[in-house]
């Protein structure tokens, strides 16, 4: 890499570093609970196509809070529209969760999850406004080796599951969650300021209602419409979002249910993921851009054998936890370069004086389009435990094939992607 984690880490100041500091919180917490996410709703009384629909009724929130993000953020300001909706979208359907006993809870917490889409726009713009262009990919690298670092403790919660069993750990673990997210909201909120960019919009958007701002989005889609690397990095962005969300959602439920993996050992699995996929970020990326040049390709390459060897699992005999091992170290490759490198392509192909706007649509059409693959999930999980896996299968082709084409006839929005991704 050209600059080094550490030295991007050392040289963080203001925002930046609040919003980096404080990111392993927001892993301590739900990382914990993640890795049972699926199988606790399938404890509670769920079934797989209602855990699909869950995850659609999610992914439609967000598509709509998602649109109001931009106006959201630009009225309240970046720095009080995250500590706000940091809270809905996390630290109430935390509650919810610790008290689940049937759908209608889980179908409740989802809405209010939706919410996220508000905080991550406003914290997106906290996170980049205020600092230098060439460092934001060194930054959103930062963030996402937070996350990974944090995963790395999910074991705690197999230990609580093996002692208290499935459903009184997940209750306990969400309690957790809870308390941390909370710390987290109060100590960013403390020692963060609002951005240049949000003081300037704060001024514009007074005396506006959220409604009008919204009206204004027409010159935003004009914007996104004239830049092929724009539609590129939306592209790549919702086959990237459909297939993790898939991933996520179906993963606990095929090595679980069909393969007969004890859930205490769930979240093992998880940290092997994380310890590879932050590998990636200081082994493989030099490497990748030395070699190979096209480091989506690689990364959807990666993807596809990670899932194709999780089918390929047997069900019996200790080969299924090497085949799980052998996918995992695959799938850690896979999601982080395409994890990095779609979030920086969105994040530098934006209009910094309309970041809020630009990117609120981004999401709101990420979600649009990623949101009827939840229950498009589920109900393939009702028929096999391996049919989510195949259509990511499929999408990845479609991804690859996409990147294979761009990168032909604009090579140097190609090589500007690459550069994205690996410094």
């Amino acid at each position: 890499m050209k600059d080094s984690l550490i030295k991007t880490l050392t040289g963080l100041k203001g925002n930046p570093r609040a919003c980096v500091c404080t990111e392993p919180l927001w892993g301590l917490s739900m990382n914990l609970c993640l890795p049972y996410a699926s199988v606790y709703m399938l404890a509670i009384g769920l079934n797989d196509s209602q855990v699909g629909l869950v995850a659609t009724v999610y992914m439609l929130s967000q598509v709509v809070f998602a649109f109001f993000s931009g106006p959201i953020t630009d009225k309240m300001g970046r720095r009080k529209s995250t500590a706000v909706f940091d809270f809905i979208a996390w630290c109430l359907p935390c509650i919810i969760w610790w008290r689940a006993v049937n759908f209608w809870f889980f179908f409740a917490a989802a809405l209010l999850n939706g919410t996220m889409k508000i905080t991550q726009n406003s914290w997106d713009c906290l996170l980049v406004e205020d600092a230098e262009k060439d460092k934001i990919t060194g930054i959103y690298s930062l963030v996402w080796v937070c996350a990974n670092l944090s995963a790395l403790l999910a074991p705690i919660s197999s230990i609580i599951v093996s002692r208290l069993t499935l459903v009184p750990a997940i209750r306990i673990l969400y309690i957790n969650a809870f308390i941390l997210m909370t710390v987290k909201i109060v100590v960013l909120y403390t020692f963060s300021r609002e951005t240049g960019r949000g003081i300037i919009r704060l001024e514009e958007t007074r005396g506006k209602s959220v409604f009008s701002i919204a009206a204004g989005y027409g010159g935003v889609f004009a914007l996104i419409l004239k830049s092929r690397a724009t539609i590129f990095s939306l592209v790549i962005a919702v086959l990237v979002g459909v297939v993790g969300m898939i991933n996520t959602t179906f993963w606990q439920v095929i090595v679980n249910k069909k393969l007969l993996v004890a859930e205490s050992l769930l979240p093992v699995f998880s940290a092997l993921r994380s310890v590879v996929a932050i590998a990636f970020l200081f082994l493989a990326a030099p490497l990748i851009k030395s070699f190979l040049k096209m480091p989506l390709l690689t990364g959807f390459a990666c993807y596809f054998a990670g899932q194709a060897i999780l089918i390929l699992a047997p069900v019996d005999g200790a080969l299924k936890y090497v085949m799980l091992c052998v996918s995992l170290i695959f799938d850690g490759f896979g999601s982080g370069s395409l994890a990095m490198l779609s979030t920086s392509l969105l994040a530098l192909n934006v209009n910094p004086e309309e970041r809020a706007r630009v990117m609120a649509i981004l999401h709101m059409l990420i979600m649009a389009a990623t949101s009827p693959f939840g229950w498009i999930g589920g109900i393939l999980s009702s028929f096999s435990r391996n049919l989510p896996f195949v259509l990511n299968l499929f999408l990845m082709v479609v991804g690859f094939c996409i990147t294979l084409i761009f990168y032909r006839k604009e090579p140097d929005e190609a090589g500007r992607g690459e550069t994205a991704s690996l410094q």
